[in-house]
């Protein structure tokens, strides 16, 4: 078999043993191949990660745990067959979610099949609208807290005056700007939004777009873009080379392991915020936080990013919940961990909110040096 063949094979599992008819099966869905494969491929790792951990120390309820792992190739249609396998083979709980409209395409077949849906990354609103999975959870913080703290950034702190959007044209990237320019209101935001430009999410250029940017000369330019591996990477180089002066602003969690690793030091100067940062406060004082840090490293060859740590979250809190209620069953374990304090998690102590948002904590930062991914934190 060919060497790429195998290892995506391994990955998903189809290299392993079958799991037995008594093991208990986490399902995940994430993109494993295309733009966003290498970072759901980082999520899917820790979720394996921790899967092990749990089994190495007698597993839950007093069973084995086997994880299946889906590919949803970023593809809504191939997100929904992805959830009908997981159904058929009988997934104790999915783990899913790095794109919001695969999230919300697969969340009312998980539903119909009574498995409960963890959503680790997709940030949408309407992921925790409750109209297609009243047991949502969701473990990464949520379009409208990100835009809270972008907004007052760029506002009280930067005090722009002229502020652009370069928008990820989905319920993401659409929801999130909408969010944004909410939250100037609420802000009394004295200046303008001169432009708006937006492109698809397998875009990898983005010539036309920055040119009309750089013309609008906006103090601030607000940017989305969750293909952290090819299109984001791409835009940043871009964003460069076309000597625009704009602050780059990037939305809540964009700027993860692989943009760095991609686009090294055209990174320099950005500004965004996060919630997880394996090298800043308070994670690196958090047992919970540094073990998983190095249990990671170890594993895998290189530190965690923040996408990483929502996958090891989200089984750390359905376990929890798990062993608390004695149940695999998707209310009684739903309903332990939304509106719920969770301990021990990699993010530390958690509380989750009542509609299953975990509710989140940030860090602004700037990148200082992109090669090496070294930022400095702002607020």
């Amino acid at each position: 078999m060919h060497k790429t063949k195998l290892a995506l094979a391994l990955l998903l599992g189809l290299a392993s043993a079958p799991a037995t008819a008594q093991d208990i099966k986490v399902g995940t869905i994430f993109p494993l191949s295309g733009g966003a494969g290498p970072d759901g491929q980082t999520v899917t790792n820790a979720v394996k990660l921790m899967v092990q951990q749990i089994n190495d120390k007698g597993g839950l309820l007093g069973r084995k745990l086997t994880v299946i792992s889906k590919d949803d190739e970023s593809t809504p249609a191939v997100g929904v067959s992805r959830a009908n396998e997981m159904i058929a083979e009988k997934a104790d709980v999915v783990i899913e979610g790095w794109n919001s409209p695969v999230t919300l395409a697969m969340q009312p077949i998980l539903a119909r099949g009574g498995i409960l849906d963890i959503t680790a990354v997709s940030k949408s609103e309407l992921v925790l609208s409750g109209e297609t999975n009243p047991y949502a959870i969701r473990i990464n913080s949520s379009n409208g807290f990100d835009a809270e703290v972008i907004a007052k950034y760029v506002v009280q702190t930067m005090k722009a005056k002229k502020v652009a959007f370069l928008t990820q044209n989905d319920v993401y990237g659409n929801g999130f700007q909408t969010a944004v320019e909410a939250e100037f209101k609420k802000l009394n935001f004295s200046g303008q939004v001169v432009m708006t430009e937006k492109f698809a999410f397998k875009d990898t250029d983005f010539r036309v777009q920055l040119t009309n940017l750089k013309g609008a000369d906006a103090d601030v330019i607000i940017v989305t873009n969750s293909s952290n591996s090819s299109g984001l990477p791409a835009m940043v180089d871009q964003y460069r080379q076309a000597g625009i002066k704009s602050t780059f602003v990037g939305a809540v969690g964009i700027m993860l392991s692989t943009v760095f690793k991609v686009a090294g030091d055209a990174n320099n100067g950005v500004i965004s915020a996060d919630i997880f940062f394996p090298d800043l406060p308070p994670f690196t004082t958090q047992p919970e936080s540094t073990s998983f840090v190095a249990a990671y490293t170890k594993a895998y060859g290189a530190p965690p990013d923040k996408s990483a740590a929502l996958g090891a979250a989200a089984v750390q809190v359905w376990a929890q919940a798990v062993e608390s209620t004695k149940s695999l069953d998707r209310k009684a374990v739903a309903e332990a961990i939304r509106g719920k304090p969770v301990k021990g998690t990699v993010f530390g102590d958690v509380q989750f909110l009542p509609n299953g948002q975990m509710q989140p904590r940030y860090v602004v930062f700037k990148v200082v040096d992109g090669k090496n991914a070294k930022l400095e934190a702002l607020q």
